[in-house]
C-alpha cells in the first residue's frame, strides 16, 4: 500500500455499505408474505426473543452478500479474496446454536481435524499456510447451494402443496427418480436432487428408496457426463485422456447402477405406496428448460465459466425475471421472504459443506506437506494398480474423505505415460461414482442430510451393498479395458 491508496476497485469499499443497507432493510420491513400474511420464522425458537430475530435476519443478509459477491467475482471486473467465505462463515456462526444437535457436532468436527491438520502441517513438516484463506473450501458449492434455492420463487404459488394428479409408485417410480435425476444431473449436477426430491417431499417426508433414488442417480452420472466436477478434475489431471473411451465404459456402467437400483430396492422393499418423479412433460418442463439454458450460456453466450458458476448466477436470475412482471413491490417482498426465512433455514447444509472444505484444506496440505519428495506409488500402471487404486479410494472414501482428496493424492504420486491417462481417468470417475454414493461426507450425501434430515452415515450404511455390487462391475470393466485398449 501507498499511504491511504489502495488498488482495490471501489467496489471493495462499497461492499460493507451495501451489508449494511441490507440488513437495515431486513429489519426494518415487516416480514409480509406475497399473500399479505406474516411469515412465519424457520422454526419455533426462532421467535422467542428480538435478538434471535436480529440474528437470523442478519445471517441471511450475509449469506445473500456471499452469493451477490461470488457473482460478482464471474464477471472479472471485481477481485473481493475471502470476502465469499467470510460471510457464508460468518453466518454459520450466528445460526451455529439452530443447527440440529447431530449436524452440529459433526460439521465441529470436520472444522476441528481440519484445523488440526493445518496446524500439525505447518509446525510439523514447515509447510507455508495460507491462513486467510483456509475458510475458502467448498464456498464455491456453497454458493451454487444458495443460488439453487431461488427455484422456489419460480412457478405458480402452491408452495409445498401436495402436486395434482396420481403419482407413479412401485418399481416405475424409482426408474423415473433414477433416470429423471442421472439425465437432468448430467448437466445440472447436484441442483437436480433438490429439484426432484423438493417435488416428491411435496408429496410426503422422503423415504429410503427415494432418497437413495436421488443419490444412486446422481452419483452414477459421474462415470459419464462431461459437465461434472469429476470430469474436470480428471481432465486436469489426465489432459491426454480419450473421452470416447471413457463414454463407451462409463455409460454401460451408468445404465447398469441404474437396473441394479431398481432390483435391489424392488427387492428390499415395498414400493407400492412410494411416490417418485414423472419423466411426463409437466414435470420436466422447468429441469429441462434450465438444463437447456445452462447449455446455452456455456457453449455460447459464458463459455469461460463452469456449469457451476452458472448455475449460481442463472437461478437467481431466472427467478427474478419470474416475478418480475407482477411488478418489483411483490418480487422484494418474495426476496426479503427468501432472505430471512429459506437462506438461514439453509444452516444444515452450509455448515456441513463448508466445514468438510475446511478438513479438506486441511487434510490435502497435512499430505502434500508429508509426500513433498520424488517417491513414485508405482513404476507401472496397469490394471492391477488401477484395481488396488479404485479399491483404496473408495475404502478412504468409506471412511469420511471426499474421492477428490483420494484421487488427488494418487495423482500426486503417479507419473503417467500418454497411454496410461486414459485408465487413470476411468479409475478416478469410477471411484467418484461410487465414492460419492455411499461415502458419508460426500456431497450428495452431505446435501441429503443438510435438506431433508437424513443421516449421512445411514445412506452410507444403505449402500454399501449396492457399492460392493458396482465394485465389482468396475474391477470387470478395468480388466476389459486394458484388454482392448
Amino acid at each position: 500500500m501507498h499511504g491511504c491508496v489502495s488498488n482495490e476497485p471501489s467496489y471493495f469499499w462499497a461492499l460493507p455499505a451495501f451489508v449494511l443497507r441490507w440488513v437495515d432493510i431486513l429489519l426494518s420491513m415487516q416480514a409480509f408474505s406475497p399473500h399479505g400474511k406474516t411469515m412465519s420464522p424457520p422454526t419455533a425458537s426462532e421467535s422467542a426473543s428480538g435478538e434471535i430475530s436480529l440474528r437470523h435476519a442478519l445471517a441471511g443478509g450475509l449469506i445473500l452478500t456471499g452469493l451477490l459477491t461470488q457473482i460478482l467475482t464471474f464477471t472479472g471486473l471485481v477481485t473481493l479474496n475471502h470476502l465469499v467465505s467470510y460471510c457464508l462463515w460468518l453466518a454459520t456462526a450466528l445460526l451455529w446454536r439452530d443447527i440440529p444437535r447431530r449436524t452440529r457436532r459433526q460439521a465441529g468436527l470436520l472444522a476441528v481435524i481440519g484445523l488440526t491438520l493445518l496446524v500439525l502441517a505447518q509446525v510439523w513438516q514447515g509447510a507455508e499456510v495460507d491462513w486467510p484463506g483456509i475458510l475458502d473450501g467448498n464456498t464455491f458449492v456453497v454458493a451454487m447451494l444458495v443460488g439453487v434455492s431461488f427455484i422456489g420463487l419460480i412457478g405458480n404459488l402452491r408452495g409445498r402443496s401436495r402436486p395434482p394428479g396420481k403419482a407413479l409408485t412401485g418399481a416405475r417410480g424409482v426408474l423415473g427418480t433414477w433416470l429423471g435425476v442421472h439425465l437432468l444431473g448430467s448437466i445440472l449436477n447436484l441442483s437436480t436432487v433438490f429439484m426432484v426430491g423438493d417435488r416428491l417431499e411435496r408429496r410426503g417426508p422422503l423415504t429410503t428408496p427415494q432418497l437413495l433414488g436421488l443419490n444412486r442417480g446422481l452419483s452414477s452420472a459421474a462415470l459419464w457426463s462431461p459437465f461434472f466436477a469429476s470430469m474436470g478434475v480428471v481432465m486436469t489431471l489426465a489432459p491426454e485422456m480419450h473421452y470416447a473411451t471413457i463414454l463407451a465404459f462409463g455409460l454401460p456402467l451408468a445404465m447398469a447402477a441404474g437396473i441394479l437400483t431398481v432390483g435391489e430396492l424392488s427387492h428390499r422393499f415395498e414400493l407400492a405406496d412410494t411416490a417418485g418423479f414423472s419423466l411426463s412433460p409437466r414435470s420436466l418442463l422447468m429441469p429441462v428448460s434450465m438444463a437447456a439454458t445452462v447449455m446455452v450460456f456455456h457453449y455460447g453466450l459464458t463459455p469461460e465459466l463452469s456449469i457451476v458458476s452458472i448455475i449460481t448466477f442463472l437461478m437467481p436470475g431466472m427467478a427474478l425475471l419470474a416475478n418480475l412482471p407482477r411488478g418489483l413491490h411483490w418480487t422484494r417482498q418474495r426476496v426479503h421472504q427468501h432472505a430471512i426465512t429459506r437462506l438461514p433455514a439453509m444452516r444444515g447444509e452450509i455448515s456441513l459443506f463448508l466445514c468438510a472444505g475446511l478438513l479438506t484444506v486441511g487434510l490435502s496440505t497435512f499430505i502434500d506437506a508429508a509426500t513433498d519428495n520424488d517417491w513414485t506409488l508405482f513404476t507401472d500402471f496397469g490394471p492391477a494398480q488401477a484395481m488396488a487404486s479404485f479399491l483404496a479410494i473408495v475404502a478412504s472414501a468409506v471412511a469420511g474423505l471426499h474421492p477428490i482428496i483420494g484421487v488427488s493424492v494418487l495423482a500426486s504420486m503417479l507419473d503417467l505415460d500418454a497411454q496410461d491417462q486414459t485408465l487413470f481417468a476411468f479409475v478416478a470417475l469410477a471411484s467418484w461414482a461410487v465414492g460419492t454414493s455411499v461415502g458419508p461426507l460426500s456431497g450428495i450425501n452431505l446435501s441429503l442430510q443438510g435438506r431433508y434430515g437424513v443421516s449421512a452415515t445411514g445412506m452410507m450404511r444403505q449402500n454399501l451393498g449396492y457399492a460392493a455390487a458396482m465394485t465389482g462391475l468396475v474391477l470387470v470393466a478395468i480388466l476389459l479395458m486394458e484388454r482392448l485398449l
